[in-house]
C-alpha cells in the first residue's frame, strides 16, 4: 500500500513534528503519576491520574471531560461533537492505570521517571497504556490542523479506565450505567499492538474467557493409604482423570458442545495468517517452549487466535512436602480456563462443563465447581466498513502493507461490544519487544507518532466512508 504525499499527509506531518516535544513532555508528566490499580496504597495515584487526563483532554479541546466514579477506581469520560451532519460517533477505549513496578525488579531506571534512550520512551505504562491512550490527543488536533476544521469529522467519545490492570471489576456496570452516553456506533480500542516495527497490523479480534475451579472431596480427613487404599475413592485420582478426559488423542477438547456454534475461519483468513512472517523457533524460544503442539490441522497462530482452548492451570492434592505420606487425601484441586472464540458464550460453556465432570467424577467422590464471570469473544469482519477505514489510515501513516491479526487474549472490549451493541476495532502501535507488564517498559517513539498520525487520518476516513451505519 503507497500512497503520495498529498496536502493532508504534509499538513498532518508537520503538526505532529512541531508539536512532538510538547507531547513528549506531557506524556512523561503523566507516566510519572505511578497509577498501579492492584495495590491500594496507590488508589490516590490513580485519582491523580484521572484528574490530570480529564484536565489535558479539556485543554486538548474537548468540550466535556469528566472523571466517572466506580466503587474501586475511577474512569475518565471525553466527547467533543462534530459538525458534520451524519458523522458516525466513534468510542475510544483504553486504560490509565498501570501494572506495578519498583527498581529492584530489574528496572534499569526508575520506572516512573521516564528516560529516552535509543528513541525509545522508558516507563511503566509507556507503551500499556498510556502511551496509546496519549496519542489520540495529538492525533485529533493534527486532523483539525491538517483540515481546517474546528471539530472532528466524527462525534469523537473517550472513555479510559482505571482498573483494567486489576481485571476490570467494575467496567461492565459503569459501561451499563452510561450506556446511553457512551453509545456510539464503532468502538476503537487502544489498547493492543502490531505484529513487528517493520510489519503494521489491524487486529480483528479478541478470544473470549471462561474460568473454574474444581474441587474434589473424598474422606472427611486424610487417611491411610494401606489401611483404606483401593476400597475408598481418592480424590487426587480423579482429579488426574478428570484433566486426562479434558482432551482427545487430537488435542481437541473433549468437552461435549463446546465447539457448537463457532465461527470457523474462512480459507482468506488463514492465507491472511500466512502471509505474516511468523518465526516458529522464535516463538518457541520466546515462549520458554521446547516443541509446539495442540489442536490438529491448525498452525500454531491459528492454534492462539481462531480456536478454542482449554488449558488446565493448576491441579493438586495430597501431601506435596519432601519424602512420603501414606495417605489418600481427603480433597483435591483443579482450576480451568477456557478460551473462547465468536459464536461461544460462557454461560454455555459454564453449563456444559458442569454436566462433562459430573460425569467423570466416581460414586463418593464430592464434586464442587466454582466459575468465575466470563467474557465474551469478539471478532469484526473483515470487510466491515470501519475496519477498512482503520486499515487505510495506518497504510496511510506507514505507507506499507497492513496485515491482519487476532488476540489470542481476553479483555473488557467484549463487554462494549456486548452492552452497546456496536462493532470493536482495534488500533494499536506497540511491538512485542515493548515488554508490557515486564521491567524497562518502553514504546518506541517513531512507532509512537505512528500512531498519532494514523488517528489523523482516521476520523476523516470514517466520515468519508461510513456516514450511514446498516
Amino acid at each position: 500500500m503507497s500512497h503520495p504525499v498529498d496536502s493532508v499527509v504534509s499538513a498532518v506531518r508537520a503538526y505532529i513534528e512541531q508539536h512532538r516535544a510538547v507531547f513528549l513532555d506531557d506524556l512523561a508528566e503523566w507516566l510519572r503519576i505511578p497509577s498501579v490499580s492492584a495495590q491500594p496504597d496507590h488508589a490516590p495515584d490513580v485519582r491523580r491520574s484521572a484528574d490530570w487526563l480529564a484536565a489535558k483532554l479539556t485543554e486538548t479541546g474537548f468540550p466535556t471531560a469528566e472523571v466517572w466514579e466506580t466503587p474501586g477506581a475511577p474512569a475518565v469520560f471525553a466527547e467533543w461533537p462534530s459538525d458534520v451532519p451524519g458523522a458516525p460517533t466513534v468510542l475510544v477505549y483504553g486504560h490509565h492505570d498501570v501494572q506495578p513496578a519498583a527498581l529492584a525488579d530489574g528496572w534499569h531506571s526508575e520506572p516512573f521517571e521516564p528516560v529516552v534512550r535509543d528513541n525509545r520512551l522508558c516507563a511503566r505504562g509507556a507503551a500499556d497504556d498510556k502511551g496509546q491512550v496519549f496519542f489520540h490527543t495529538l492525533g485529533v488536533r493534527a486532523h483539525l490542523a491538517a483540515t481546517g476544521r474546528t471539530t472532528p469529522a466524527v462525534h469523537l467519545k473517550l472513555l479510559i479506565e482505571g482498573e483494567e490492570e486489576s481485571g476490570s471489576p467494575h467496567f461492565r456496570a459503569l459501561v451499563e450505567e452510561h450506556a446511553e452516553r457512551l453509545a456510539a456506533d464503532a468502538v476503537i480500542v487502544s489498547d493492543t499492538g502490531m505484529w513487528s516495527e517493520d510489519t503494521p497490523t489491524v487486529c480483528t479480534g479478541m478470544r473470549g474467557l471462561a474460568e473454574c475451579e474444581i474441587q474434589l472431596f473424598g474422606p472427611d480427613q486424610d487417611i491411610h493409604s494401606g489401611s483404606f487404599g483401593g476400597a475408598v475413592p481418592n480424590p487426587a485420582t480423579a482429579a488426574a482423570r478428570l484433566v486426562a478426559a479434558l482432551h482427545d488423542e487430537h488435542a481437541r477438547v473433549a468437552v461435549p458442545g463446546f465447539y457448537d456454534g463457532i465461527v470457523e475461519l474462512t480459507d482468506r483468513e488463514r492465507a491472511l495468517f500466512a502471509e505474516l512472517p511468523f518465526d516458529e523457533e522464535q516463538w518457541l524460544r520466546t515462549a520458554k517452549s521446547y516443541a509446539t503442539h495442540g489442536e490438529a490441522g491448525h498452525t500454531t497462530l491459528e492454534r492462539i487466535w481462531a480456536r478454542p482452548t482449554a488449558e488446565v492451570n493448576g491441579i493438586g492434592g495430597g501431601y506435596q512436602g519432601a519424602g512420603s505420606k501414606t495417605v489418600i487425601p481427603s480433597s483435591a484441586l483443579v482450576k480451568l480456563s477456557f478460551r473462547l472464540v465468536a459464536g461461544q458464550e460462557p454461560d454455555h460453556i459454564e453449563k456444559i462443563v458442569r454436566a462433562w465432570a459430573a460425569q467423570q467424577v466416581p460414586a463418593g467422590i464430592r464434586c464442587e465447581i466454582t466459575f468465575s464471570g466470563g467474557t465474551r469473544p469478539c471478532l469484526t469482519p473483515l470487510d466491515h466498513p470501519a475496519l477498512q477505514s482503520v486499515v487505510r489510515a495506518m497504510g496511510r501513516a506507514f505507507d506499507k502493507p497492513v496485515r491482519f491479526t487476532r488476540e489470542g487474549g481476553s479483555g473488557p472490549a467484549a463487554d462494549l461490544q456486548e452492552v452497546l451493541g456496536t462493532p470493536v476495532l482495534f488500533l494499536g502501535i506497540s511491538v512485542p519487544s515493548d515488554g508490557w507488564h515486564a521491567p524497562d517498559e518502553k514504546v518506541e517513539l517513531d512507532l509512537l507518532l505512528k500512531g498519532v498520525e494514523t488517528t489523523a487520518y482516521l476520523w476523516g476516513d470514517l466520515a468519508e466512508h461510513w456516514r450511514h451505519v446498516p
